[in-house]
């Protein structure tokens, strides 16, 4: 059952519904929320993934109990074996039509499309009431992770963001030695991996034709538009500015969660960045971000003082901790967590993954968080069958996901923004920075060039036109979303 619509010819002959749901913000003040199905446990979700041909994937592998009722990815050619498994769902390549027809008939949306389209697709499918799972990072931006915070608080829906290691035995114990006065006060704390795998500190490459099975206009989406290049998609989209968040989208919602968690993190106050040469189109080889929290509310058992939350990326680490016997590999799983503690050092892996003590100690601490036995998706869907006041929260809830990704994409921030060598202070409540002068401008390296005479380096790069830092920084932190695209209005 075949619906393949181009965008083009959609936008040429689609409903008003369906322009409507794709791109107007008259869509998102309707009043009332589409009326949420009560679905007993028994019962089975109808579910609609959006991004199926990558990590998507493996979401609806781990949700097949259900019943996947439509299937909608940019690029037929990736998503044919999804296709395949599930031949009654059916089939477009643009979501926008896709929940036009479907979207009545669903419970939930599943998201794991590029990190620049996650907030539009989850937020249609909030304001209609839909339950929503979305890959990591959640978002694109700190706006749009305070838009969908909002909008699943406003509709009282399940949400989930795929940061899987959240629901793991390791990111509760974690928190729980902290929460028990283990390690005492944090007051630093270092962690890193070992992306990017993917192509980064590249110059935009040259135009290719559009293979037939791609609906290249479609993945644009809101983002500047483009020609196609084989090299952007899929999964390389990480790499991209326009598209991607590089190393920490990626990979610190899995590995700075445990963090985020256990200190009980909320905005940081500054932040800093330092990179491999920053490039106006692709993320960089390599960076260092420091995040700077204030002191929050003690806890019986251990303060919680000011913080500072190191990262690391593209094979730069930390310093080995002095007592770290000779040969252990810090690096599990991908990545790791080192918090120093004013009485021990605690250890992790990415996701949280084999806690241990510096000390060699293994701690009995009073359980706290629920221990999670079914899979990150299922537990998601075991909270959309359940009643709104009194569901049990997921571990990634939007609630939480959603100012923890605000944390990851302020690192991305950090980077972009380097070049003002100063330490940017931040205020989150207001979703800017305190002290960029206004006459500050900022500008980045579009080609690296560079010609060598008789043994002397010559450097040629060109850089982009200088533009207002304070309005750069603004369209970093809130997109200005093209081509008919729109968010719906933050809620109070």
């Amino acid at each position: 059952m075949s619906n393949e619509i181009s965008r083009r010819s959609f936008l040429k002959t689609g409903t008003a519904a369906a322009i409507g749901l794709a791109a107007t913000p008259s869509m998102f003040a309707k009043e009332p929320v589409a009326k949420k199905k009560k679905v007993a446990p028994s019962d089975k979700l109808n579910i609609i993934g959006v991004g199926v041909g990558g990590r998507g994937s493996a979401d609806l592998k781990a949700m097949e109990s259900q019943n996947i009722i439509a299937l909608a990815d940019v690029d037929w050619k990736y998503a044919d074996p999804v296709f395949q498994r599930y031949p009654d769902a059916k089939r477009y390549n643009d979501y926008r039509v896709c929940f036009d027809e479907m979207l009545n008939q669903a419970d939930a949306v599943m998201v794991a499309t590029a990190d620049h389209t996650h907030a539009i697709v989850a937020a249609t499918a909030l304001v209609a009431g839909k339950h929503v799972y979305c890959e990591k990072p959640l978002t694109h931006t700190v706006y749009e992770s305070r838009l969908l915070t909002k909008l699943a608080a406003k509709y009282q829906v399940a949400t989930q963001m795929g940061n899987q290691g959240s629901s793991g035995e390791g990111v509760k114990q974690t928190c729980e030695w902290i929460w028990n006065g283990e390690i005492g006060e944090v007051t630093k704390v270092e962690a890193f991996t070992d992306r990017p795998i993917w192509p980064q500190g590249l110059e935009r490459p040259a135009d290719m034709a559009v293979p037939s099975t791609m609906q290249w206009d479609n993945f644009i989406g809101p983002a500047e538009p483009r020609p196609y290049n084989e090299i952007y998609t899929p999964w390389n989209f990480r790499g991209w500015w326009d598209f991607g968040t590089g190393a920490l989208g990626d990979m610190a919602c899995h590995i700075l969660h445990p963090v985020f968690k256990a200190l009980k993190l909320g905005y940081p106050t500054k932040v800093q960045g330092s990179s491999t040469l920053l490039l106006s189109e692709s993320c960089p080889n390599a960076q260092i971000v420091k995040l700077t929290y204030p002191a929050r509310e003690n806890l019986p058992k251990v303060a919680m003082p000011e913080v500072e939350v190191w990262w690391y990326d593209g094979g730069l680490k930390p310093a080995r901790p002095a007592g770290l016997p000779a040969g252990v590999d810090m690096n599990v799983q991908g990545g790791c967590v080192i918090f120093h503690g004013t009485k021990d050092t605690l250890i992790c892996g990415c996701y949280g993954v084999k806690p241990f003590l510096l000390s060699g100690r293994t701690p009995k601490a009073p359980e706290v968080l629920r221990k999670i036995t079914e899979s990150h998706q299922m537990d998601w869907v075991r909270a959309c069958k359940e009643d709104a006041a009194t569901r049990v929260k997921t571990a990634s809830d939007f609630s939480e996901a959603g100012p923890f990704n605000e944390m990851v994409v302020m690192g991305v921030l950090a980077v972009r923004l380097q070049s003002l060598n100063r330490e940017l202070e931040w205020d989150g409540e207001k979703m800017e920075f305190t002290n960029i002068p206004a006459d500050a401008t900022i500008r980045s390296v579009i080609h690296d060039g560079f010609t060598i005479n008789e043994g002397h380096p010559t450097f040629q790069k060109t850089y982009t036109e200088p533009v207002n830092a304070r309005a750069f920084a603004q369209e970093l932190i809130k997109h200005t979303y093209k081509n008919g695209y729109a968010l719906p209005e933050m809620p109070e």
